[in-house]
């Protein structure tokens, strides 16, 4: 069998308080694995979001757990968490989150600035990841001169710049064209999957199901099926 990239066992998960009180998770476990691509999808409101922020450290659950690469991440404190983010996952956010006073290669260089790497060395991994996803000569355009494909791709170069173990990625596709949402998916397994990298994708984009390794599906804060594929081995 493949190795485990994460870990997850009886995460739960509320919101809010009193008769307001909702579950936005429900017991859920999974694994994902070092050499796939997993997609999670499900309707609006089921939990899909709520739980990659979950899994890559971001939201803390109310009951359960998270082990990455063997840590159980919500043990760690504070400070230990966000070096561990920083170092073994990178996430793509659905709206990009660039910074839109920074250029293009400046956006891709952060994770290398948090890490304290020099400035003139971070500047020159960024270009070479801008290069990987074709846009090496958009480098000192602000992100409001990129297209939205462009800008997801500026996204994904940030991500795997420090080189992290797990990418994921949130709804990669739903501000894009459906030729380009395919070629985005398309381009990151071919060029970003490697069976040292786990990615994990939430989507509701039926288009893109075909690059997935296996799709699962949520309702309701559970998993309820493996729509497409197995565990790897």
């Amino acid at each position: 069998m493949a190795t485990p990239a994460i870990t997850a066992a009886g995460i739960d998960k509320f919101f809010g308080e009193g008769e307001a009180r909702t579950q936005a998770l429900r017991g859920v476990s999974l694994q994902a694995y070092f050499g796939e691509m997993l997609y999670i999808v499900g309707p609006s409101g089921s939990g899909k979001t709520t739980l990659l922020s979950v899994l890559s450290g971001i939201l803390r659950p109310d009951s359960g757990s998270v082990a990455v690469e063997g840590t159980e991440i919500w043990k760690l404190g504070g400070d230990q968490l966000a070096d561990f983010r920083l170092h073994k996952i990178g996430f793509v956010f659905q709206d990009y989150h660039l910074f839109p006073r920074l250029t293009t290669a400046e956006n891709v260089a952060i994770p290398l600035i948090l890490k304290r790497v020099s400035w003139s060395q971070a500047i020159a991994s960024a270009l070479k990841y801008l290069e990987v996803v074709g846009l090496k000569n958009r480098a000192d355009l602000p992100p409001v001169k990129l297209s939205g494909g462009e800008q997801q791709r500026v996204a994904i170069a940030r991500a795997i710049t420090g080189q992290p173990d797990i990418l994921i990625m949130d709804e990669p596709t739903a501000s894009l064209d459906g030729d380009t949402g395919q070629a985005i998916v398309e381009f990151v397994k071919k060029n970003v999957l490697n069976d040292k990298r786990s990615i994990l994708i939430v989507t509701h984009d039926s288009r893109i199901y075909q690059f997935a390794t296996r799709v699962l599906k949520m309702e309701d804060g559970r998993l309820m099926a493996i729509e497409k594929g197995g565990p790897p081995v």
